[in-house]
């Protein structure tokens, strides 16, 4: 199969290159019937250092950090909750009045609009 002889070429480069990064040899981990072609190529390069001398305002130093609050306690903790979920209830009883206002609002236009579009009827 095609695939399987693709894979061991990548397994083979694969293990060439880590060989010739770290200068191991690790036949163990090869395939069977793999030969692995590799060369090291090494180049002298020469640095060069430059030293800047860069002046830097002094800026001002940060402002210290907020307090952290005092650690609540179990039953502010509850009372927290329980004054969170009232005014969460609260919150949804307004939006569905207003909703209910609206629907209300609504259909006495549109019953208005069906009575004065219809209008009275008369026969000829």
């Amino acid at each position: 199969m095609k695939w399987i002889r693709e894979r061991d070429a990548l397994i083979a480069q694969t293990l060439a290159f880590v060989q010739s990064v770290t200068g191991k040899k690790d036949d163990v981990l090869l395939p069977e019937g793999t030969q692995v072609a590799s060369t090291v190529t090494t180049e002298v390069v020469t640095v060069e250092t430059v030293t800047v001398e860069v002046e830097l305002e002094k800026a001002p130093p940060p402002p210290p950090p907020a307090p952290l609050p005092p650690p609540r306690a179990i039953g502010d903790f509850r009372t927290e909750m329980q004054a969170r979920i009232a005014n969460f209830r609260k919150h949804q009883e307004r939006f569905e009045r207003e909703r209910e206002e609206y629907c209300a609002e609504t259909l006495t236009k549109l019953r208005a609009a069906i009575r004065d579009a219809s209008g009275p009827l008369v026969k000829k």
